[in-house]
């Protein structure tokens, strides 16, 4: 059986490649799409790719993803910092989470280092860059098929 995953990321991430990219590269938000199909291909994992600059759209998504999905990838982006709302959908997860970052919050301004969701999280992957997404997939088939 293969298992399937879903990768939800927050606000402004639909326009990486154009913003910061002495932050988040210039990777595309597309290509890391294909990237992580890609690899989820490779490992033999089904991979499903969310965005939203919208908190309750986030909510909604992490809400259904209890039935459909064995884990979850977010990198909620600024949500991280201030979303109580989005902690509360990811503590009725149940499964394994992985928490993801390109940047290194904990190296950037001050009201970045507090995450309201590390707690929930399984894991996290904060500062590698586009490539923690890859990371990310790899990382929790290896939970799911009770390797890691």
């Amino acid at each position: 059986m293969t298992n399937k995953i879903i990768i939800i990321n927050g606000p402004n991430l639909n326009l990486l490649g154009e913003r910061e990219q002495s932050q988040y590269g210039s990777d595309t938000f597309k290509e890391i799409e294909e990237k992580c199909l890609k690899k989820s291909n490779e490992i033999g994992l089904e991979v499903k790719f969310a965005q939203s600059n919208l908190e309750g759209e986030i909510v909604n998504i992490i809400q259904e993803s209890r039935k459909e999905y064995d884990g979850m990838v977010i990198n909620a982006a600024g949500f991280t910092h201030t979303s109580v709302a989005i902690r509360d959908a990811l503590s009725l997860f149940k499964k394994p989470i992985i928490e993801l970052h390109i940047s290194n919050i904990f190296k950037r301004e001050e009201f970045r280092h507090k995450s309201l969701i590390s707690d929930i999280a399984t894991g996290g992957i904060f500062g590698l860059g586009t490539e923690g997404y890859i990371l990310a997939i790899i990382s929790i088939q290896k939970i799911l098929d009770n390797e890691n």
